[in-house]
């Protein structure tokens, strides 16, 4: 009896052992899974961050690049349009004085006998461009007895001239045209071609022109004197 009661508390002993084992070898492998959840947990956690924090740094540096783009692109608008306005003014200042100036000579040639010395000059000036026997000049209806008034001294001026520097005499046979005449003079408000006076001198059946109305000679000296006029204006 007492070999059995001994034999019982042994097994007993060696059951709780067993358990105890058992239970051990539990927690430390649920210790173990805990620790290998934590790990892998933090991992993930640090991919997380990671990426996260890359998206972020990715999205500000393509916002950044946006505004930068903005800036630039507004900064060359604004440059552009700073310098068409620029532009813009110079030329209204330009053609300003190009209006002061027909303004100013069309007030001067209303004197007749100042407008019959320059017409006959740019009768004689078209003359030795064309060096032709015959030449048509063409004006505005409301000059045809001022340029008729004209031709006689023009001729023999242009017979001088070409005397003078080449001992040849040349004349050169003048007529009015009567079929193609010249804008008419401009109007304030008005619209359409208008000429402020001068001639075209015409040769060759009306093939070759030489323009030479008051309104080409002032555009040409214009052009001509527009990198002078542009220093003394604005500057460099």
């Amino acid at each position: 009896m007492a070999a059995m009661d001994a034999s019982s508390k042994e097994t007993q002993a060696q059951i709780v052992q067993m358990t105890q084992f058992i239970l051990n070898e539990a927690k430390d492998k649920a210790e173990e899974i805990d620790t290998k959840a934590l790990q892998e947990f933090s991992v993930e956690k640090l991919k997380v961050v990671n990426s996260t924090k890359e998206k972020i740094q990715q999205e500000y540096a393509r916002k950044a690049k946006q505004v930068e783009t903005q800036a630039a692109i507004a900064r060359s608008t604004a440059i552009n349009r700073s310098r068409l306005e620029k532009i813009k003014t110079r030329q209204d200042m330009l053609t300003k004085l190009t209006e002061d100036s027909k303004a100013s000579l069309a007030t001067k040639l209303k004197d007749q006998a100042t407008m019959k010395q320059f017409v006959t000059k740019l009768i004689v000036q078209g003359l030795l461009m064309l060096l032709e026997d015959k030449v048509e000049v063409r004006c505005r209806a409301c000059d045809d007895a001022l340029v008729n008034s004209c031709m006689a001294d023009a001729a023999k001026e242009y017979t001088q001239i070409i005397q003078a520097e080449t001992g040849a005499k040349k004349e050169c046979a003048l007529s009015l045209d009567k079929a193609v005449k010249l804008p008419p003079a401009p109007v304030a408000g008005g619209h359409g071609a208008s000429c402020l006076g001068g001639v075209v001198l015409a040769c060759q059946s009306g093939s070759i022109t030489i323009d030479n109305t008051i309104d080409s000679r002032l555009g040409l000296v214009m052009e001509q004197a527009k990198p002078t006029i542009r220093q003394l204006l604005f500057g460099k």
